[in-house]
């Protein structure tokens, strides 16, 4: 169904045309224009799906997308990986970013072979591309530390706590095969990705936000693939149970989780491992 809109802008003297489509999705609103200075939108106009509105490319910047807000971080996105319980390595992993623990001491990194630095805050390992912290580090390492789990709790704690989702049990759990828009998702049950992949659909502008109240796993070689610009660090996986990365799989995104995460081997992972328990790495690689 097409109709097309004259509205009079008697204030402004302009004539706006505005083309509506009808489609099943939603709502598609062609290119707008208002003239010289004026409003302008281009190719792509702006769609109104089950992820919200969005403006298409010619939006440009200030461009207005209404996925979830952001899920802050705070300190914790200091970290590539973050851990209460400990963060090990089968040799070699490679790690882009900083990666601490707390509140244990050194001894919870296992694998990396580190070397205490000088000022005894940090220290450094050839599997790290950054430094390592932990509680038993000289100070300001401990507070800082104190305060980025913190950060990481509050930060869970908000992600699973969102509501009114703009899906709920999508896929009865599996999001293999799936394009996903910007949106809060729900489940209440576990959740995978098979082998097909899943490819999560958004601008550099958009959010995601995944609920997820019990297990969450990659199958080996599958992967998460991103179109149309969004970031890694706009989409945030928050399971209460274990997250486990099969043996060469991708994953994009921050995952926020309330046990232990497990990479195994050759899993790679674009964003940050944020794990209240345990985060083992089986020659994996996370660039934070």
């Amino acid at each position: 169904m097409f109709s097309t809109t004259l509205i009079n802008t008697f204030s402004l003297g302009l004539l706006v045309v505005v083309s509506v489509v009808a489609a099943p999705s939603g709502i598609s609103i062609g290119p707008i224009s208002v003239g010289p200075g004026g409003i302008s939108l281009g190719p792509g106009g702006i769609s109104i799906g089950p992820g919200g509105i969005n403006l298409g490319p010619g939006g440009g910047p200030g461009a207005i997308n209404l996925g979830p807000a952001a899920v802050n971080l705070r300190t914790a996105g200091n970290y590539a990986i973050l851990a209460k319980s400990g963060i090990s390595t089968v040799p070699e992993s490679i790690i882009s970013g900083n990666i601490g623990v707390s509140p244990i001491s050194t001894t919870a990194f296992t694998g990396f072979s580190e070397t205490l630095d000088s000022t005894g805050k940090f220290a450094t390992s050839q599997q790290v591309i950054g430094e390592l912290f932990a509680a038993s580090f000289a100070a300001p390492t401990p507070t800082t530390l104190t305060t980025a789990v913190s950060d990481m709790q509050t930060a869970f704690n908000d992600a699973t706590g969102r509501v009114t989702p703009d899906f709920t049990n999508l896929g009865s759990g599996e999001l293999g095969g799936l394009v996903l828009t910007p949106g809060l998702y729900k489940w209440t049950g576990a959740v995978s990705v098979n082998s097909t992949g899943v490819t999560i659909a958004g601008t550099p502008l958009d959010h995601f936000i995944f609920q997820i109240p019990s297990t969450l796993g990659f199958a080996a070689a599958s992967r998460v693939t991103l179109v149309g610009g969004i970031l890694a660090s706009n989409i945030v996986w928050a399971a209460t149970s274990v997250v486990t990365a099969g043996a060469g799989s991708h994953i994009e995104g921050v995952v926020l989780a309330k046990t232990a995460v497990t990479l195994e081997t050759g899993a790679t992972m674009n964003g940050r491992i944020l794990a209240q328990t345990f985060v083992a790495l089986q020659s994996a690689t996370v660039v934070g």
